[in-house]
């Protein structure tokens, strides 16, 4: 997912997708999990040439990405499009004067039951043993970049240095996530479900396990016929309730949490037994996907009033 957060912020994509023959190029690009310029020119009935100015517009603004792969006689570039929506908020930006941001790294969990498959990674490489559960309590484990089981859970302590005598308002999460299947499958569902301080707040079908292409920061050493990357989810907590990418997935509001700068926020991401799918989960950090990012949180936040 594409998370543009105003709509000055997404001018030049806006730009770059009022053309009819770069709206095809997408298409083109999604339904066939990417392809080579000789071949995306040969679909769209148009020069090399005339492509290329397209594909650099889309490129610009981070819509699509180009990897050079071997073939044959020489090098051939590979147009992709790794976003599967796009998110628009048309509300203005909020105030950054009463936000506070953190990021997990996706090892510094603080609780965990978890079962095979299972396994975790730092950048350069695998921690432990895979489909050993006891390497979740491994000293390295808190380099981890990516982790993944197939059924149970991981919880985070999300840092709570707002200033005293504040309430929070909201709670943004960022994560990339994928179902956990034997070796991958796209289409492998999974219920993910989402704790706060282990009050149920929604969860999330995961399509699948993805690994027909590579992701953009997965390492060079990384197996395969494993998980290359996942999609990227906005988990959003505030006044009128939980949402996912601006879905709402249930009627948990802020309020009901009751959290003020005196509050641990502890955060669970699990897939229970009672699932109507459980297909796992993978957790993709720096290094690993198709985002640079760990797990990030946003919480804004205003002061107590007398009423409250």
């Amino acid at each position: 997912m594409l998370h543009i957060k105003s709509l000055d912020e997404g001018l030049e994509i806006f730009k770059a997708l009022g053309s009819n023959i770069r709206i095809e190029i997408i298409k083109i690009l999604r339904e066939n999990n990417g392809m080579n310029m000789n071949d995306l020119a040969a679909n769209l009935n148009v020069t090399n040439g005339a492509l290329t100015s397209h594909i650099k517009k889309l490129e610009d603004c981070g819509l699509i990405s180009i990897t050079s792969e071997s073939a044959g006689h020489g090098n051939q570039k590979i147009c992709s499009v790794h976003f599967d929506k796009i998110l628009i908020e048309l509300d203005p930006p909020e105030d950054d004067a009463n936000v506070y941001q953190t990021e997990l790294k996706v090892g510094h969990y603080s609780n965990y039951n978890v079962y095979p498959t299972c396994g975790l990674a730092a950048s350069t490489a695998l921690i432990g043993e895979v489909d050993d559960t006891r390497y979740f309590a491994h000293p390295d484990r808190y380099k981890a970049d990516i982790l993944w089981f197939s059924k149970g859970y991981v919880e985070y302590i999300i840092p709570n240095f707002i200033p005293f005598s504040q309430k929070i308002d909201k709670i943004t999460i960022s994560a990339e996530l994928s179902s956990e299947a034997p070796g991958v499958n796209d289409v492998w569902p999974s219920d993910i479900s989402f704790y706060i301080n282990d009050t149920f707040i929604g969860s999330w079908t995961s399509p699948g396990d993805f690994g027909d292409v590579k992701g953009i920061f997965t390492p060079d050493w990384w197996f395969p016929n494993w998980n290359q990357y996942g999609l990227l989810k906005l988990l959003v907590i505030n006044k009128k309730g939980t949402f996912i990418d601006g879905l709402q997935i249930s009627n948990v509001t802020i309020s009901d949490l009751n959290l003020t700068s005196k509050s641990t926020i502890r955060f669970k991401l699990a897939v229970n037994d009672d699932s109507t799918y459980i297909g796992g989960l993978t957790i993709f950090g720096k290094n690993f996907g198709n985002y640079n990012q760990d797990i990030n949180v946003r919480i804004n936040y205003s002061p107590i009033t007398s009423e409250q």
